[in-house]
C-alpha cells in the first residue's frame, strides 16, 4: 500500500531542516562572493575619478559618470579592434567546431582502421608540446605573420574539445549510422544531417570554449601583429588605453611641472583604476551576455560527453 505523501514529509527531523538551512546559506554566500567583485568593478568604472581615489566604493557609484567609458571609446582604433575581435571569434568558433567536430566524428567510428594509432598520435601533443619558438617560426614560415589567418588556422583543432566531442558521438546509438548507411548515405551526410543536428548540447559547450578562447586571447597578437596594428584585437587595444592612462597619471604625479601634468590630463576626468575597471567590464560583458543562452546546454554536454571515453 502506497504511503501518504503527508506521512513521508512528517518523517523529516530537525537535522534535515538544519542541513537545508546550511545549504541555502552556503549557496547564498557563494553567490554574493562571486557577484560582489563584478558589481564593485562596475561601480568603480561608473564612478567619478576624483571620488574614486577616496576609496570605500562598494556595489554602487557615489558620483555617477560615463567619462571612463567615453575615454575608452574615444580611442580611434577601438571600433576597428572590436570588429577584428568579433570577426575572429565568429570565424574561429565556426571553423573550430566544423574541423574539430569532423575529426571527432571520424575517430568515434568503431570501424575506423588504425583508430588506436590515430588516437595516440593526437594525444601526444597534449602532453608534449613543440614549444613557443618552433610554433612561432612555423607560423612565420607559413606566411601567417601579420596575417589575420594566424588567429584562425592554428586553433582550428583543439584536442581536448575533440576528445569531448568524440566521446559524445560515441555515446549516440549506432543504429542511427546503420540505418543511414542502408539508405545510401555517405559519412559526410551522416555527420552533417544526422549527428550534427542532434548534438546541440556538446556543440553549444564546445562553441563556448572556442568563443571564450578567441575573445580573450591577446598573446597571439602580441607575437604576430607588431607590424599590423590594424589587425590587433580589442584586448591589445584596451591594454594600450590602460597604459596611456597610467602614463598620464605618472606624469601628473612627478615633479616635471604643473603645466606638463595639466596637458597630460586635460579634459580627462579619469584615473588608472577607473580606466582599468571600465576596460575589464567592456572585455567581459559580451561573454556574460552570451553565457546564459548556452548555460542550459553546458552541463548536459559535458556530462553526456564524459560518459563514454
Amino acid at each position: 500500500m502506497a504511503k501518504n505523501p503527508n506521512q513521508i514529509r512528517a518523517k523529516r527531523v530537525v537535522s534535515d531542516y538544519v542541513i537545508d538551512i546550511v545549504t541555502v546559506v552556503v549557496i547564498v554566500l557563494v553567490f554574493v562572493l562571486t557577484l560582489y567583485p563584478f558589481l564593485n568593478s562596475l561601480a568603480i568604472s561608473l564612478n567619478d575619478a576624483d571620488n574614486t581615489t577616496l576609496g570605500g566604493i562598494t556595489i554602487y557609484p557615489r558620483i555617477f559618470t560615463t567619462k571612463n567609458y567615453e575615454q575608452i571609446f574615444s580611442n580611434p582604433t577601438i571600433w576597428k579592434a572590436y570588429g577584428v575581435t568579433i570577426a575572429r571569434t565568429v570565424i574561429g568558433t565556426v571553423g573550430g567546431l566544423l574541423v574539430t567536430g569532423a575529426l571527432a566524428f571520424a575517430l568515434s567510428r568503431p570501424g575506423l582502421v588504425f583508430k588506436k594509432f590515430y588516437t595516440m598520435i593526437f594525444l601526444i601533443p597534449m602532453y608534449f608540446g613543440g614549444g613557443l619558438m618552433p610554433s612561432y617560426f612555423l607560423n612565420v614560415k607559413l606566411g601567417l605573420y601579420g596575417n589575420f589567418l594566424v588567429y584562425i588556422i592554428p586553433s582550428l583543432v583543439n584536442l581536448w574539445n575533440m576528445i569531448l566531442m568524440r566521446s559524445y558521438f560515441s555515446s549516440l546509438p549506432e543504429a542511427l549510422e546503420e540505418s543511414a548507411r542502408i539508405d545510401g548515405a555517405n559519412y559526410f551526410t551522416i555527420f552533417w544531417k544526422i549527428y550534427w543536428p542532434i548534438s546541440t548540447p556538446i556543440i553549444a559547450t564546445i562553441a563556448l570554449y572556442f568563443g571564450v578562447q578567441h575573445w580573450n586571447d591577446w598573446f597571439t597578437a602580441s607575437l604576430y601583429m607588431t607590424t599590423a596594428p590594424d589587425l590587433r584585437p580589442m584586448q591589445n587595444v584596451l591594454m594600450t588605453v590602460i597604459n596611456e592612462s597610467r602614463a598620464a597619471e605618472m606624469i601628473a604625479s612627478t615633479s616635471g611641472g604643473a603645466s606638463v601634468a595639466g596637458d597630460a590630463l586635460k579634459g580627462q576626468k579619469t584615473n588608472t583604476r577607473s580606466i582599468t575597471m571600465a576596460t575589464m567590464i567592456v572585455t567581459i560583458l559580451p561573454i556574460i551576455v552570451i553565457y546564459p543562452f548556452l548555460q542550459r546546454y553546458f552541463i548536459k554536454g559535458i556530462m553526456i560527453g564524459s560518459v563514454k571515453g
